[in-house]
């Protein structure tokens, strides 16, 4: 049984745009670059208009298209002060009456910090992360105290300015700045009520809106986020099932998912792009298997994948990226034992599973591609109780958080999925660690 089932940037306001405005159309093509972290960043509108950005923003191209005209959005040149990577997604179509504003442009690089919630000890652990090894070196005054009690899940927006935790014990939200070359925490305002026993959190990929899966209440607390302060977005909570444990949202930045523990479904809901409202789908919720504890969505957008603590088992769904319907590919998996956490690489080649094929193991299933179906390929001893999984964007590094013995295992990840033990891994934490996130 999951252990928490036991207790109970915003993106800057910039608006570029590129000039003069031409074209005789009366549409325009616009979205957000998130993570950008230097110069080179070049995009371009149906291979022309192109925009230079040195940091994230918002972006709205000059030339006005006709309705029913195509669109691409593409990287004209990648960041290269430092090297990123910038992948679009929501890049093209044709106009149909609207203007666009939803491309979204994500860029990455190896993770530079990580960040451990630790439950017992209320406190944080950060690292730096040896972009050649995958080690991790503890940060100058870690751990961090936290602001709330009982931290038990975080994430870092996809600026990488803020940490945002989940404190199940005081029913809050914290936040901490982030420095950028230390990595250094430092709480960023007074912690902001969410519902009862919030266990898991998310931002969306614009960097707009921040939700909370509340354990206990049975809810889902959303906020719009403003340069990382946060405000309950209207009708906040949203009800979901019975004790709704994980978060994601598909990669485009339109659905939220949430796995209920208690009643074995996935609740689904569209996003609201402009306000953050959460609505239910057509369908949802959708059957998943006994204790549905975490949920991961390939990078492809089709796929999605559930472990099922107590039916020991792990679900492949096709997701439709227009609805954000699930529908069951093939039979469950066997998991061997309760896993715990699912993890997709950012190939969408494999799914890791934490406590899976066997107690203190990190399990490595292929995916195939046509149906989504895993197969076991390797399974590497963790140490005791692997609870939490996290890659780092590149894809180099695995790391996986150990409730029992109190520390972070670590791996580097080969093109197979194979997994090989970082030198002096297990790296140690704080006490009862449940969850880690990379910056």
């Amino acid at each position: 049984m999951k252990i928490f089932r036991n207790a109970a940037l915003g993106v800057a306001a910039l608006a570029l745009t590129g000039c003069p405005i031409t074209g005789g159309g009366k549409y325009t093509v616009g979205g957000t670059v998130t993570g950008l972290s230097g110069s080179g960043l070049v995009l371009q509108l149906n291979g022309g208009d192109s925009l230079s950005f040195s940091a994230s923003a918002t972006f709205v191209f000059g030339t006005r298209l006709d309705n029913n005209a195509a669109y691409s959005v593409t990287v004209l040149t990648q960041p290269s002060n430092p090297a990123q990577t910038c992948t679009v997604r929501n890049g093209s179509g044709a106009i149909d009456g609207t203007s666009i504003g939803n491309v979204i442009v994500s860029c990455t690089q190896t993770g530079q910090f990580a960040y451990v919630a630790n439950r017992q000890s209320n406190s944080i652990s950060g690292f730096a992360i040896d972009q050649t090894t995958g080690e991790l070196v503890p940060l100058s005054g870690s751990p961090f105290a936290s602001t709330g009690t009982t931290p038990t899940a975080l994430t870092v927006d996809p600026n990488k300015q803020f940490l945002y935790v989940a404190n199940s014990g005081s029913n809050s939200v914290s936040v901490y700045s982030i420095d950028p070359s230390t990595g250094a925490l430092t709480a960023f305002g007074s912690p902001i009520a969410a519902g009862t026993g919030p266990g898991a959190v998310t931002v969306d990929p614009t960097d707009h809106f921040l939700y909370v899966a509340n354990l206990t209440s049975n809810d889902v607390s959303a906020f719009a986020i403003s340069a990382g302060t946060l405000t309950p977005i209207v009708d906040s909570p949203f009800s979901a099932g019975a004790e709704p444990a994980s978060l994601a949202i598909d990669p485009n930045g339109n659905f939220l998912y949430v796995t209920n523990f208690n009643d074995n479904t996935i609740s689904v809901f569209l996003i609201d792009l402009a306000s953050g409202t959460l609505s239910t789908i057509s369908g949802s919720p959708f059957a998943a298997g006994a204790g549905p504890v975490s949920i991961a969505i390939d990078p492809t957008d089709t796929l999605a994948f559930v472990a099922n603590n107590t039916g020991e088992t792990i679900t492949s769904y096709a997701l439709n990226a227009t609805t954000g319907a699930l529908t069951p590919s093939g039979s469950p998996v066997a998991a061997g034992t309760n896993p715990e956490a699912l993890s997709v690489d950012p190939t969408g080649s494999y799914v890791f599973a934490a406590n899976a094929q066997a107690p203190n193991q990190v399990a490595t299933f292929t995916i195939i591609p046509a149906t989504g179906a895993l197969t076991v390929s390797s399974a590497t001893a963790a140490d005791s109780l692997p609870i939490a999984v996290a890659i780092d964007p590149s894809g180099q590094f695995l790391y996986a958080v150990n409730f029992n013995s109190n520390d972070v295992s670590a791996y580097t990840l080969s093109t197979t999925g194979a997994l090989t033990p970082v030198a002096g891994s297990p790296f140690a934490v704080g006490v009862q660690p449940h969850s880690i996130a990379i910056d």
